[in-house]
């Protein structure tokens, strides 16, 4: 089989070619086109593969290209995880939003919403591109934010995008863990939007066991999100939330953590560190990855483990993987015909009670030669469902926003968003944006309307 990476010059990229590494059924990925705009950045990732591949009898073969068709054509699947605007854009993200005074992150909040508005026009070209030159490919989405991008993608190539996310699957593997039960033994019941969900229940054996956890200090402590959220809010929800809704639950409290130093800027500092050390040093390329992944990995979510004295993030957790062995168990999954259970971003349908049926959502599905297919949920409780149901138009009127180039819709997605306090903050949030981010500036008409 043939993958094409879209954005293959992208730090985590060799997380995505080390679990093809490791997989030796059949058929597997024999294949690999990377996919980037920077050819500097391609070479960098190129040398950590090699390095990654020595030492293995059958690596995948790997080729480079900065030829969006090239990379396309003739690709049984796509894996798009691409970052319009780069880091800097990021940074943007969550600069505009601190300096007026609301949360700056990069898929929660305004960030996110800017974040999606230079991104769909692209995604949906990309889609456009895939559906011309590899009509049965399977997409996979990380692009974030995810459930957005799914959505609009969707449009184009229907049924063929699934989004997915590694913290849901963190989630529940470490509710498992904290009960000693396999995670591969339990069934979630999560429900949500990406970066935006709840385990409500976690089924072993046809029993919930997830009130024994909330009722054990001991097991709750074991879980990064019960420390981060603390065990008498957590009961208090009668669920462990999505990490994501630190930003939510303690909005304040995010805002003070990151009005220094964002994660972004972090980010763009190791980034520029490790692929200026490849190009002085190509022959140490994957250990100067694996230093600075480890730096990136300790550093994830820090402000929240440090407001809330949650602690250093368990060892564990760091090597357990993320979405690499989620994207390689879908492919497995539809390739192969391997039935399986996983939590992904997909139309909803009838599946969340509450919620337009061509809403992407994030919940358990059935996978299998065939594809996904949703599973129904409960309905969420209204402290849960409006949440949702405002985030979800605000998603929505932003991609509306981005795909017709209206400011007036993009002032809109912003001044509906939960963590934006006014509509004269929206305003002066779109032209921060546009001042900074040349590539969202190409999206939008001229002025508010």
């Amino acid at each position: 089989m043939r993958l094409a990476v879209l954005g293959g010059g992208g730090f985590r990229v060799p997380l995505v070619y080390g679990a093809l590494l490791r997989d030796a059924a059949k058929p597997r990925v024999e294949e690999v086109v990377l996919y980037d705009v920077s050819p500097e950045r391609l070479e960098a990732i190129g040398h950590v593969l090699e390095q990654l591949a020595a030492g293995h009898d059958d690596p995948p073969v790997v080729r480079v290209t900065t030829d969006l068709d090239t990379a396309l054509r003739g690709a049984d699947f796509v894996f798009s995880a691409i970052r319009v605007g780069g880091l800097a854009g990021r940074t943007a993200d969550e600069r505009v939003a601190l300096d007026l005074g609301v949360l700056g992150q990069e898929t929660t909040g305004p960030g996110g919403v800017a974040y999606g508005l230079r991104t769909i026009p692209v995604a949906v070209r990309v889609a456009e591109r895939i559906a011309a030159l590899a009509p049965g490919a399977w997409v996979i989405n990380f692009t974030n934010p995810a459930g957005m991008v799914t959505e609009a993608m969707r449009r184009v190539l229907g049924e063929r995008v699934i989004g997915i996310c590694d913290s849901p699957i963190g989630l529940v593997r470490r509710a498992a863990s904290a009960l000693g039960l396999d995670p591969a033994r339990v069934s979630p019941d999560y429900v949500g939007l990406n970066h935006l969900g709840w385990l409500r229940g976690l089924s072993h054996q046809g029993r919930d066991v997830l009130p024994e956890l909330l009722a054990d200090d001991g097991a709750l402590r074991q879980v990064e999100e019960a420390r981060i959220f603390g065990a008498d809010w957590v009961r208090t929800l009668g669920a462990l939330p999505n990490e994501y809704l630190y930003y939510y639950y303690f909005t304040r409290e995010a805002i003070a953590a990151t009005s220094g130093r964002t994660r972004g800027e972090s980010l763009l500092g190791q980034q520029d560190r490790f692929y200026a050390a490849v190009r002085e040093r190509p022959g140490q390329a994957l250990a100067e990855w694996t230093r600075a992944r480890r730096e990136r990995d300790e550093s994830y979510m820090a402000e929240a483990r440090d407001v809330t004295e949650a602690g250093e993030r368990d060892a564990a957790d760091l090597e357990a993987g993320g979405y690499e062995g989620i994207a390689l168990a879908l492919m497995a999954a539809i390739a192969r015909g391997e039935p399986t259970s996983m939590i992904l971003n997909v139309r909803n349908g009838a599946a969340v009670p509450g919620l337009p049926a061509d809403a992407v959502v994030e919940i358990p599905c059935a996978v299998d030669g065939s594809g996904v297919r949703p599973l129904a949920t409960r309905p969420l409780p209204g402290r849960f469902l409006g949440l949702v149901q405002q985030v979800k138009a605000v998603e929505q009127t932003a991609i509306e926003a981005a795909l017709s180039g209206s400011s007036r819709l993009a002032v809109e997605a912003f001044a509906l968003h939960p963590l934006v306090d006014s509509v004269s903050t929206a305003r002066r949030l779109l032209d921060g944006y546009r001042a900074r981010v040349p590539q969202l500036a190409e999206v939008l008409d001229g002025g508010l309307l």
